[in-house]
């Protein structure tokens, strides 16, 4: 594959990703949104590092994979105590949880 490709695959699953966060009232389909927008991220890292040879992008690509897992961690903890409290996961519900 060349750099273009690897552009357009990036974007093309950050665009999927940002539609999937965007539209899903699920709070599970929310998390897999931005899952699917950290993996772009982390494919538009990648062909960067092996384009120019540098090894920086791979240990950013290492970093954010850190992150997400971080954040799935916490998402799914969320996700667990909304269902506890409500018996469901949709996000509109939840903003009756601040009183």
């Amino acid at each position: 594959m060349n750099l273009p490709q690897i552009l357009y695959l990036a974007c093309g699953l950050f665009c999927i990703g940002l539609y999937g966060a965007l539209t899903r009232r699920n709070v599970i389909g929310l998390l897999l949104g931005v899952e699917i927008m950290s993996n772009a991220v982390n494919v538009l890292l990648l062909g960067f590092s092996r384009f120019t040879g540098q090894v920086a992008a791979q240990a950013f690509a290492v970093f954010v994979m850190a992150l997400t897992v971080a954040e799935v961690v916490v998402g799914l903890a969320l996700v667990i105590l909304l269902y506890r409290t409500l018996r469901h996961t949709d996000v509109d519900e939840a903003n009756h949880l601040r009183s």
